[in-house]
């Protein structure tokens, strides 16, 4: 009795500085050696009291919806997962109830319903989408249903998922109309009754998610759209599309996530139309995180790390991205401490009339990069209400301390904006850029399309005439201590310069067995002290080699 007493008086008192710390650290260790503990009486609510059986056959939602409308009529609480394997349809969040899923719980979404069918395998639908239609045109399908998820909430505060266990969306639609993703079935995203989400929340506030592992999220693990004050820490998310996507979001902070996503983005700040207006995604935090795109479904969280075989079509895209939905923009952005293999590269992009500023990217390592290391996109797309959707603006963005090594040749860093629209006061400092190279003489002709209002994804240009950095239309451009280094030998230059005002290169390397500067309407230029070339300074050049 001593020791229920002494563990009570603990729980309690987590519970005074929050119930989603509480559930991060006490319920599941405490409920298994206190039986009685496991009460509304200590503000934990054990899904097996209200008839959660946990064998994988029967399904639970119903007794777990009724476990988290008990916590939320208590004023709040704990909603216990033990061990077990809890087959599920749509979860109901609410306002101040924490999830916990103990070591050894599983969360199995069921069955979406089959083409021409009516219910899933498992006797059950999902949710219904709710209905968006005003704005559904700016968005793709899933940006704009939140609902249609296995666990989902609106309009709510002060809630948490936390725990060791496991979400897996084996039911769960991920969008598409093909698989190549193993032995699933191929749920049309549109139909009544099917899920196509883990976890959405719209319009929340003071949310945590911490500790649990995703495996086949559906078109997305998180779609978090109008979520402020937001902690995402150490999920491991094994999917075959978006990882985490952060949209119109405010106070974010990501870190020690591992997320493999072949077919899809890792972690992706969006800044959609999807709540009917304008609304941007800042002051976030994104650290300490690894993104991939390189290993086979679920061998990420078994442990054995299985890669692709060479011949595989696989996007394996990955990566932290900027967009593409963007009428918001993105403002008061950090992104450190993380590591990309095998995927696409680091992407911001604004197409939709975002304003993109205050951006700062650090210590980022780079390895077997398929695409560009780096892409930045000022576009014209303009997917959004005619009559107030502009091109919008990318400035303020500093880059330092990247490394890339073994990436494809085809693609280069790839910094563009558009005729009359620059990307303005850009630096890029300390980054070593290494590549396959081994391209053709012929490549030295190639001069990549505007493309303005064309899907952005470095892919869009074609084969690039550089190897190193592609520069267009750009203003205040800084680079310094920057190596472009191919392990092959590669005719093109290392800079492209084309439609770009003051230009300052400090301390850069490259090959100088051919020019390492091709400069096209470039105006105001200085190289110094630079191994690339001998310290040069132009009012303006075209179409000249350095």
């Amino acid at each position: 009795m001593d020791s229920f007493n002494s563990a009570r008086r603990d729980l309690l008192r987590l519970g005074g500085i929050g119930l989603a710390a509480a559930a991060t650290t006490m319920p599941a260790a405490f409920a298994a050696t206190h039986p009685s503990a496991s009460t509304p009486t200590l503000g934990i609510f054990d899904i097996r009291t209200y008839g959660a059986v946990g064998d994988g056959k029967a399904v639970d939602t119903p007794a777990i919806n009724k476990a988290i409308e008990a916590a939320a009529a208590a004023g709040g609480g704990t909603v216990l997962f033990p061990a077990g394997t809890w087959l599920c349809f749509s979860i109901h969040l609410k306002s101040h109830v924490a999830l916990y899923l103990a070591q050894g719980a599983t969360i199995l979404a069921a069955d979406s319903p089959l083409p021409g069918a009516t219910t899933g395998y498992n006797g059950g639908t999902y949710d219904a989408a709710e209905p968006n239609t005003a704005w559904d045109a700016y968005q793709d399908y899933g940006h704009n249903h939140w609902h249609n998820s296995l666990l989902w909430g609106e309009d709510l505060n002060d809630i948490s998922i936390t725990g060791p266990g496991l979400i897996y969306g084996k039911g769960l639609s991920f969008g598409g109309t093909r698989s190549a993703r193993g032995n699933y079935p191929v749920y049309k995203a549109e139909q009544p009754g099917v899920g196509n989400k883990a976890i959405a929340l719209k319009n929340c506030r003071n949310v945590i998610f911490r500790d649990f592992s995703i495996l086949k999220g559906g078109h997305f693990g998180l779609l978090l759209t109008g979520v402020d004050n937001l902690t995402i820490d150490n999920l491991k998310i094994d999917t075959d599309r978006d990882g985490i996507d952060i949209d119109c979001c405010r106070n974010v902070h990501v870190s020690n996530c591992t997320v493999n996503s072949p077919w899809d983005d890792g972690i992706c700040p969006k800044s959609s139309y999807a709540l009917g207006y304008s609304r941007a995604t800042e002051n976030v935090t994104i650290t300490n995180c690894y993104v991939t795109g390189n290993y086979e479904l679920g061998t990420i969280l078994d442990g054995t790390f299985k890669k692709f075989a060479p011949d595989f079509r696989v996007p394996r895209t990955g990566r932290i991205k900027c967009g593409t939905e963007s009428n918001g923009g993105f403002k008061n952005i950090t992104i450190s401490n993380c590591v990309f293999e095998g995927c696409d590269g680091l992407a911001l992009e604004s197409e939709d009339g975002a304003l993109c500023e205050d951006i700062t990217i650090s210590n980022i390592t780079m390895r077997d990069i398929f695409t560009s290391p780096i892409f930045i996109r000022l576009g014209a797309r303009l997917r959004g209400p005619k009559e107030s959707t502009k091109v919008g603006t990318m400035q303020r963005i500093l880059i330092d301390n990247l490394v890339s090594s073994n990436a494809n040749s085809r693609l280069c860093s790839i910094l563009s904006g558009v005729p009359d629209h620059a990307i303005q006061d850009i630096k890029l400092s300390n980054i070593y850029q290494q590549h396959l190279g081994g391209a053709s003489q012929d490549s030295l002709a190639i001069r990549p399309p505007e493309f303005e209002e064309k899907y952005p994804d470095p892919g869009m240009f074609g084969p690039m005439p550089s190897q190193g950095f592609y520069l267009r239309h750009i203003r205040n451009l800084e680079m310094s201590h920057v190596e472009v280094q191919p392990i092959q030998p590669d005719p093109r230059p290392s800079f492209f310069l084309e439609g770009v005002n003051r230009a300052d290169f400090i301390a850069v390397t490259a090959p100088t067995a051919n020019p390492a500067f091709h400069l096209n309407q470039v105006t105001d230029l200085r190289i110094l002290i630079s191994r690339a070339a001998k310290d040069t300074q132009l009012d303006s050049a075209n179409n000249k080699d350095i």
